[in-house]
């Protein structure tokens, strides 16, 4: 399988409250540093994969640019990230390359060199089309700015689009939020994010919704009820308007789906370069003479009948030791720091040593986002199935949260399932 490359650029405009990634408001003066740190981790991609015991393959056929809000760059930066890409991969024929805008940072220069640097998709960072929405989060677009972009990217050819909605944003009412439904299906946006609010303490707005306080309109946020039904309004609208889900967050038309983000779920290898950007490769092959542990045979365990009924931390030991995969591994994962201060000073890379084990849950809370569900069949051949599946499955087809084909042997979330999906997900957990 050919891998992906994720790109971090952990620099914003202003901090959105309800934000917990790894990015922030720094000085422009430290891009500069940044960007010759990204472009020394790019031209060591092949060490690093070695170090790690990873495959390494040169070629690339999808490359997403993400943030923070990389617009936030030089254009010459971001020809010079783009330089050292080419440099170290072959691109496949006809690659994906995503570059994440956040409205309003799309000046004529940046929409030029992204061109020629041969972007081919962008994704919006939208999230609503109520100004008065936006403006309570932070963000300081205006729904008018975010419309102009769409319009100048699609006229200089950049028509495969995506736009991030988010349910669940202060003020947000079901009337609020039809309205930006029927803005993004007016706009024909080929591809759709839909998240729902994470009220946790990893943010501002989070925190304080959780204290029960009023900064960060904290106190205008909807209940968890109204988030659930701007959701599946969001769901219904969408597929009516052709723009179908395929994963719990994800909407497309036909042959618009991400190829990028397709590979987190479905288990492609991809390598992240920047601040907090995470890697998946298949272990290193071995020399000639040695064996590694092979996945057990599908024979050796049992796919349990369902009786009928009413529905990104991973599993694995983490260590900073760049040590060789055990025979027991069948894939690595590893992560650059996710403080800035630590990525410039090469804090050395999360290393995760994927078991067979761990990589057979990984396909159930990886595959389960997936509408297309997971194919128990397919599942066993490649890595074999526990005993204790079957009762795993009862149990959550008894609470209704998914749905068993029978037929097919596939399993996929129902409805109910979508809206508490990390619940499902933890059953996987060993």
């Amino acid at each position: 399988m050919v891998p992906g490359i994720y790109i971090s650029v952990p620099f914003c405009r202003s901090k959105c409250s309800y934000c917990n990634f790894a990015s922030g408001v720094f000085g422009q003066a430290l891009y500069g540093k940044y960007v010759e740190r990204l472009l020394e981790d790019i031209r060591q991609a092949e060490a690093t994969a070695a170090e790690m015991g990873g495959q390494f393959d040169r070629t690339a056929d999808t490359v997403y640019l993400g943030g923070g809000s990389p617009t936030l760059l030089e254009p010459d930066q971001v020809k010079a990230i783009f330089t050292a890409l080419r440099e170290t991969f072959t691109f496949a024929p006809e690659p994906e390359i995503t570059v994440e805008c956040a409205p309003g940072t799309l000046a004529p220069a940046m929409l030029e060199a992204l061109l020629q640097c041969g972007v081919n998709r962008a994704s919006l960072g939208v999230q609503s089309f109520v100004d008065e929405e936006t403006r309570a989060v932070g963000r300081l677009h205006t729904r008018a700015a975010a419309r102009d972009d769409i319009r100048r990217l699609r006229a200089a050819g950049v028509c495969n689009l995506n736009v991030d909605l988010i349910a669940g944003l202060p003020h947000q009412t079901a009337q609020s939020w039809a309205f930006s439904l029927d803005e993004v299906i007016a706009a024909e946006a080929p591809h759709v994010s839909v998240y729902m609010l994470e009220v946790d303490q990893d943010s501002r707005l989070g925190k304080e919704v959780m204290a029960g306080g009023r900064r960060y309109h904290a106190h205008f946020v909807p209940d968890d009820g109204l988030t659930a039904d701007l959701y599946l309004q969001a769901c219904e609208r969408l597929e009516a308007a052709g723009i179908c889900q395929y994963e719990i967050s994800n909407f497309a038309r036909p042959a618009r789906e991400s190829r990028h983000n397709l590979k987190y779920w479905t288990r492609q290898p991809y390598l992240g370069f920047g601040l907090d950007a995470h890697s998946f490769l298949p272990v290193r092959k071995r020399a000639s003479g040695t064996s590694r542990e092979s996945a057990p045979e599908a024979s050796k365990f049992q796919i349990c009948d369902l009786p009928s009924g009413p529905d990104c931390g991973l599993p694995s030991h983490s260590h900073r030791a760049a040590s060789p995969c055990p025979d027991a591994a069948e894939a690595v994962r590893f992560a650059t720091a996710d403080s800035l201060e630590d990525y410039l000073a090469a804090v050395p890379r999360l290393l995760t040593q994927v078991s067979p084990g761990a990589a057979r849950e990984e396909c159930f809370f990886l595959g389960l986002r997936l509408n297309r569900g997971v194919e128990l069949h397919e599942l066993a051949r490649e890595c074999g199935l526990p005993v204790q599946l079957g009762a795993i499955l009862a149990e959550l087809q008894r609470d209704g949260l998914i749905e068993y084909d029978r037929e097919r042997e596939v399993v996929r979330l129902s409805q109910r399932g979508r809206l508490l999906s990390n619940e499902v997900f933890a059953r996987f957990l060993a």
